[in-house]
């Protein structure tokens, strides 16, 4: 995975998450660093490439050429920080990864790619992600590591993939500097007349060595080389740490039923739970990992939505996925690890366990198991004092806030609110007996209401921290509960007062909605 505009997007999600503007996008722009050189050019966007402007030119040039550009320093220690993060992130793809220079990750996807269809399906899957964080990534597969390099940097199209077979002849067209080789090194093969990959497969060795003032140029060419295609291993040490939480079965002889795996299961979560208890922690998110006899593997995740350390709650959540796993010639060796781990919070014991009360968090597993994360979503409050904006939807896997100080003061209690609010506030048509009252008769999807009991008002004013965000405030709303002639309630507001209105003279005069429906 390679990120040709990671510290820019990094800056910009930043700002963003912030509640700050943005760098700008159609001005030129642009993040300069200190080097031996003076001031130079780190980071560049694309009206700036228009311009003519290019990484490691010097401050002074670049504004002679183009003087509107906007510049600010750059932060290389908070774009390694957020790509050490967005390789993590990236941890869902496979388990072994690792940043690759300043702006570039690798990925081992070997046993990992069929759990997403294959792997066009993968880097597909992968590329919309990274899209949806705002962050636009070349992706490249291949059977090595310099190969998967080589198709990222310069291809033409991404995602990129080639098998081994190919790979030499996908190779051979693309430029020396694919080859990750010292800048040095790269001017003086193209010197020699070697500008592309092809050019050094049929070149003899020994002539190769004898053009270089240093063998250790010329070995490190050759290295290259043969790690790109395979001939030599390349060593990279993964950036995740194994889990700290992990119970290993191995058999003698393979399992070939559901039935033997199950039961392989349900021991498995019995060692990792009594673990998991021991250091009085639970697992947020489980893998169950299965090696078969012909060297290939299947992997199973399930995520919680509260820490757990029952056995039967997480064998519950993989069991319907087990029947799912090809066995293949048999599975010889069965992995079950908590990935994600936090503290378990004390619970009030009973008497009795059916005086417990159960929790909801059972429930959303088992429908983020059967429908995914995307689909199952939980409510969160959130700080405002508008009812339609005081609660979000977040991932059902989102932690849950360890206090609520508002629901535990007792001087904050607020008038009764209607279970059902509408999704969005509908206008209404109202008369009232004087103008700051409560409606007297009301129309609302053409029908006409004549109101019998009203209570009320309650006012709900804009937050003051609206004028320190930008936000545009809100009116101020005057909220009633309502009641017609045929025993139907609502909560109903004014939105806006005539008093706000005689003193801007040219305001908006105030309008009615409804916001919900008592039982």
């Amino acid at each position: 995975m390679w990120f040709p505009h990671l510290p820019i997007e990094r800056l910009t999600q930043e700002r963003l998450h912030a509640g700050h503007a943005p760098p700008p996008a159609k001005e030129p722009f642009a993040l300069v660093g200190s080097d031996t050189h003076g001031l130079t050019l780190t980071a560049l966007n694309i009206p700036c490439r228009q311009e003519g402007l290019s990484p490691g030119m010097r401050l002074a040039d670049a504004r002679a050429i183009c003087p509107a550009l906007l510049t600010e320093p750059n932060a290389p220690g908070k774009d390694a920080a957020f790509l050490e993060s967005l390789a993590r992130w990236a941890s869902r793809y496979g388990p072994s990864l690792n940043v690759d220079g300043a702006d570039g990750l690798w990925l081992d996807v070997t046993g990992v790619a069929h759990l997403f269809g294959g792997e066009p399906e993968l880097l597909a899957d992968l590329k919309e992600r990274l899209a949806g964080l705002g962050f636009r990534a070349r992706l490249g597969c291949a059977g090595t590591l310099g190969g998967a390099s080589a198709l990222a940097h310069f291809t033409r199209r991404s995602p990129a993939i080639a098998a081994p077979d190919t790979l030499p002849d996908t190779l051979a067209p693309y430029p020396i500097e694919a080859l990750r080789l010292e800048p040095n090194t790269v001017l003086l093969l193209r010197r020699l007349g070697l500008k592309r990959i092809g050019q050094l497969y049929g070149l003899p060795r020994a002539s190769l060595e004898q053009r270089f003032h240093s063998r250790n140029a010329a070995e490190s060419v050759l290295r290259r080389l043969d790690e790109v295609l395979g001939r030599r291993n390349e060593t990279h040490a993964p950036l995740l740490p194994a889990p700290d939480f992990v119970a290993r079965l191995s058999f003698a002889e393979p399992l070939i039923s559901h039935d033997g795996v199950l039961a392989s299961l349900e021991r498995l979560a019995d060692e990792l739970c009594g673990m998991l208890a021991r250091a009085r922690a639970g697992a947020r998110r489980v893998v169950l990992w299965a090696a078969r006899t012909d060297g290939s593997s299947v992997a199973l995740e399930a995520g919680l939505s509260a820490p757990s350390a029952t056995a039967a709650h997480l064998v519950r959540l993989l069991k319907e996925k087990l029947d799912t796993i090809d066995m293949g010639f048999g599975v010889d060796l069965m992995t079950f690890a908590a990935l994600a781990v936090d503290d378990l919070s004390p619970e009030q014991t009973a008497l009795s366990a059916a005086a417990r009360k159960p929790g909801p968090e059972k429930l959303i597993d088992a429908l983020v198991s059967r429908l995914g994360t995307r689909t199952v979503r939980r409510l969160f409050p959130q700080q405002s004092h508008i009812p339609e904006l005081a609660q979000t939807t977040r991932s059902a896997f989102a932690k849950l806030p360890a206090w609520n100080g508002e629901a535990n003061n007792t001087s904050l209690e607020k008038p009764p609110r209607p279970p059902l609010l509408l999704a969005k506030p509908e206008s209404v048509t109202v008369m009232a007996e004087i103008p700051e009252g409560p409606p007297l008769r009301f129309t609302w999807r053409r029908v006409n209401r004549r109101v019998v009991k009203a209570e009320g008002p309650e006012r709900i004013a804009s937050e003051w921290w609206r004028v320190f965000d930008g936000s545009p405030p809100q009116r101020t709303r005057d909220y009633y509960r309502i009641e017609d002639e045929d025993g139907c309630r609502y909560w109903v507001f004014r939105e806006g007062l005539y008093q706000e209105r005689d003193e801007a003279r040219d305001g908006d005069p105030p309008r009615w909605f409804l916001h919900g429906v008592f039982p």
